[in-house]
């Protein structure tokens, strides 16, 4: 995770570009000046980076833990949809056993972005996928009681405990994929660096999946149950409902916005452990806003994730301390380039 150098590797060229072209006559009792202004663009460059970083880690944080919050809303009031692959896991597997294997959509993220995006791992890059995925995996074993857990493996036959079984395994590792690829197309097929495209990743790929949706909706019938829904068995208002869905759609949205930003700026995997760190956040959230209970599991697992994250970014404070060794080396070349041409 180092800041960008391309600009500071295009400043040096324009700085070679401006003395080789430099004007004998020209007066250099200026030169010190120009060449503070030049050196500090990247320090500024630099910070600006960072800043990005941490709005789009906030946007991750908050829209993920709010979006699951508002479908826990919606769930408790009496409504009864969701996404088709992790529903089937819900539908036919405990609790405990389907967040285990969402959990294992960190180590898909890692071995993907190894083959596809050049990934290199590190003992505290490593320490930390560790740390974070155990973290996960406390919560799921907290997730319910064995009465609960005994109730519902013993309520569907192996033939449906292993359709929810390979359709959870098979939802992780397809999403792990899908961030390792969104990097992909950033490094060869974009290959700009705006936020306008970061946006553009974001909106089209959502439209086209919108429509998908819109169509499902309508060609297998379930729209009809919708006004059955929201009067019936939802037991808010109506515009309570509709409420709860646009600002839990909102929400993903804002959340999406931040993981690509991070693929963007940073890496995939980055952005995946972000938004692992968020899992123990929201049964903190819950027992705010739900008055779930707060156990000693719960703790640990919320240490474990700041731990797990404290040791990538520990990896990233590293890597900047290299970044800025290489700049100063190139800074040290400038000037000594400088002071022959002067």
């Amino acid at each position: 995770m180092e800041p960008p150098v391309r600009e500071l590797q295009l400043q040096t060229r324009a700085d070679d570009d401006d003395h080789h072209g430099q004007n004998p006559n020209t007066d250099t009792s200026a030169t010190p000046s120009s060449v503070t202004n030049r050196f500090s663009l990247p320090k500024l460059i630099h910070y600006k980076w960072w800043l990005r970083v941490m709005i789009y880690i906030v946007f991750i944080i908050a829209g993920q833990s709010a979006a699951t919050l508002l479908g826990r809303l919606y769930y408790d009031k009496g409504g009864n949809t969701d996404n088709l692959m992790y529903s089937y896991g819900l539908l036919y597997l405990p609790v405990s056993t389907y967040s285990l294997l969402c959990a294992t959509q960190l180590a898909f993220n890692a071995l993907f972005s190894f083959f596809l995006n050049s990934q290199k791992f590190t003992p505290f890059i490593l320490n930390s996928l560790v740390l974070l995925t155990t973290s996960a995996s406390l919560l799921a074993l907290n997730a319910d009681s064995d009465e609960q857990d005994s109730s519902s493996s013993t309520k569907f036959s192996k033939r449906k405990y292993a359709i929810g079984f390979l359709t959870t395994l098979g939802a992780s590792a397809a999403y792990a994929l899908y961030l390792s690829l969104l990097q992909l197309s950033f490094q060869k097929i974009l290959k700009a660096e705006t936020f306008s495209s970061v946006l553009n990743m974001q909106i089209y790929p959502s439209f086209v999946a919108t429509c998908g949706c819109i169509v499902g909706l309508f060609a297998s019938g379930e729209w009809r149950g919708l006004g059955k829904e929201m009067n019936e068995y939802y037991q808010e208002s109506k515009v309570s409902y509709v409420m709860t869905l646009v600002w839990t759609a909102l929400t993903w949205q804002i959340c999406s916005v931040g993981l690509l930003g991070l693929i963007f700026e940073v890496s995939s995997l980055f952005s995946n452990v972000i938004s692992t760190l968020a899992l123990p956040v929201i049964p903190i959230l819950a027992v705010i806003f739900f008055h779930d209970k707060m156990n000693g599991l719960k703790v640990i697992a919320m240490v474990l994730a700041i731990w797990g994250f404290l040791s990538y970014i520990y990896q990233h404070y590293l890597d900047d301390l290299k970044h800025k060794a290489h700049k100063s080396e190139s800074s040290e070349i400038i000037s000594r380039r400088i002071v022959e041409v002067c």
